[in-house]
């Protein structure tokens, strides 16, 4: 239970963080309405970097099933926990997605771009090519991953196979924000750079759910991209970790 408490507390100081920098830019009268592309990009490598620190020792800090599936796959984590730290993922990043609106809520009132509300909660494209868009997230998560992986791979000798908490030690929480950095960076502006099933999905189950004024389109056609492009990023991504420690 330690555990998944730390994936749902971890996930959700991510989507609260990182959902929050985009409420914060985006929405009409705030402080910093306008800042621009690299302060939500440096706002979610932060939200990493804290979300990570906060709960890789009770964890990993896995916080997005990308992760926890690429782990899988490698052979280092145990397939059985995957669905309940994947749950906890869910439940987490909608609790987060859920704060940033009672948070913003009277942004939100006055706010009345129905798609700038709907990206406080979850991605969409820039330009809409289903095919682009999906090899957008499958490449963006296959980086995150690897690096992960890779970051992970020194601390594993003290972990035992299998062990819940394999993935992120407190100590990668700095390289992982980084690379989600770049990532956004270099590679965010085609689909908004869900790289996580989590980040995506739960954030838009409560957009739906939710009732305000100016609402948009949930845009249910869309949302399978960053759900199934993550994932199959990570299983290309653990291939090439085990293809890597086979010729160590």
């Amino acid at each position: 239970m330690l555990e998944l408490f730390g994936e749902f507390i971890g996930t959700f100081i991510l989507i609260l963080l990182g959902n929050g920098v985009v409420a914060n830019v985006n929405l009409d009268k705030t402080h910093s309405n306008g800042a621009g592309w690299i302060v939500i990009t440096f706002g979610w490598g932060m939200a990493v970097f804290v979300a990570v620190l906060a709960t890789a020792d009770l964890s990993g800090a896995h916080l997005n099933p990308a992760v926890t599936f690429g782990l899988a796959f490698s052979g280092l984590f145990e397939w059985a926990k995957v669905a309940p730290f994947i749950i906890a993922q869910m439940l987490g990043a909608m609790f987060g997605a859920t704060c940033v609106y009672l948070f913003f809520q009277n942004h939100f009132k006055i706010t009345t771009t129905a798609g700038t509300k709907k990206a406080c909660f979850c991605t969409a494209p820039a330009i809409r090519d289903f095919k682009n868009n999906f090899f957008s997230e499958l490449i963006g998560t296959f980086v995150l991953v690897l690096a992960v992986l890779m970051i992970a791979l020194p601390q594993l000798e003290y972990e035992s196979l299998g062990s819940a908490k394999v993935g992120m030690g407190s100590l990668g929480a700095l390289p992982v924000a980084l690379v989600v950095f770049a990532i956004g960076l270099s590679l965010g502006g085609t689909t908004g750079y869900a790289i996580n099933p989590a980040r995506d999905f739960a954030p838009r189950i409560v957009h739906t759910l939710l009732r305000f004024k100016n609402k948009d389109d949930n845009d249910w056609g869309y949302a399978w991209i960053p759900v199934i492009g993550p994932i199959i990023g990570a299983g290309l991504a653990a291939l090439v970790y085990l293809f890597i420690n086979s010729l160590a």
